[in-house]
């Protein structure tokens, strides 16, 4: 089936492309595709190739970049051309827009500034991997990708461990080693969780297992491809805390006072009773 090609109403179209097979694309984004006057794109070669596949000439219409080093001045261009009457496909690099991607800052400023904005539904990582994780999938929370500084990634898994919820992360395979690593050194490490990599292509694998398990399982191996963690929240009847090995954790890359904060968020401990076990293990303030 050929797309439609029909005029569309001046405004931003936020198209979501395929995370892996080319077909998981919708019939209404090929037709935006072939019908915007414009398209705007994090990748222009990964854009132009899905054009190419799916049989959709650009003729004399632009493809203009759009990513996370754009910036105002990049906003400002695409507004301008709205602002002309013109119609806008705004295509991420893989996925739905706006799920960790740069399309935000562009969608709220064209939303300010009265232009017209919609969105086409399709692939996402983040709910693909949560569908085939295994967990439960009644409440979750989507936290993009893991800070890259070791004392940072700690401070933040701190604070998202205490979220009753399942967790979705994404993480590139030169760090997932250490994510894993710095769960198994908090009480999340007996929580069930399934890395999912390379969703959708050839060779889409999902592992599952508690995170000390995938930890083991991975220490000595290097993963290839997009990484999606999905981690369970907290069993019914809690966890059981290892408070000196998080304690000696935090302190390797904190202060004594912000190693204490840390896992008293993390933990839900009083904050004296962890502030003692820190002075216990013979360090000062």
């Amino acid at each position: 089936m050929k797309p439609l090609i029909t005029p569309l109403d001046p405004g931003l179209y936020l198209v979501a492309t395929p995370i892996g097979n080319a077909r998981d694309i919708t019939l209404r984004a090929l037709d935006v595709l072939a019908s915007a006057d414009v398209i705007a794109a994090e990748d222009t070669r990964t854009t132009r190739k899905l054009l190419e596949i799916h049989g959709i000439a650009l003729g004399d219409r632009k493809v203009i970049a759009y990513h996370d080093h754009s910036g105002q001045a990049g906003r400002d261009g695409i507004m301008k051309l709205i602002g002309q009457g013109k119609s806008v496909a705004y295509a991420s690099e893989a996925g739905s827009p706006l799920v960790a991607d740069p399309g935000f800052a562009l969608a709220r400023d064209v939303a300010q500034g009265g232009g017209f904005v919609t969105a086409l539904p399709g692939a996402t990582a983040a709910i693909t991997a949560l569908s085939l994780s295994g967990l439960p999938s009644d409440r979750f929370c989507f936290v993009g990708f893991a800070p890259s500084a070791k004392g940072a990634r700690q401070k933040w898994l701190a604070e998202l461990l205490s979220i009753p919820a399942t967790l979705i992360i994404y993480e590139s395979p030169k760090r997932i080693n250490r994510l894993l690593e710095d769960l198994c050194s908090t009480e999340a490490k007996s929580r069930h969780a399934a890395i999912c990599r390379e969703l959708t292509k050839k060779f889409e694998e999902i592992r599952r297992g508690t995170v000390q398990e995938l930890c083991d399982q991975l220490s000595d191996m290097t993963l290839k491809g997009e990484i999606a963690l999905v981690l369970g929240p907290a069993e019914a009847g809690g966890e059981v805390v290892d408070l000196d090995q998080m304690l000696a954790t935090a302190l390797k890359d904190m202060s004594m006072k912000d190693a204490v904060a840390m896992v008293t968020q993390a933990t839900g401990l009083p904050r004296r009773k962890v502030y003692q076990a820190a002075l216990a293990m013979g360090r000062d303030t």
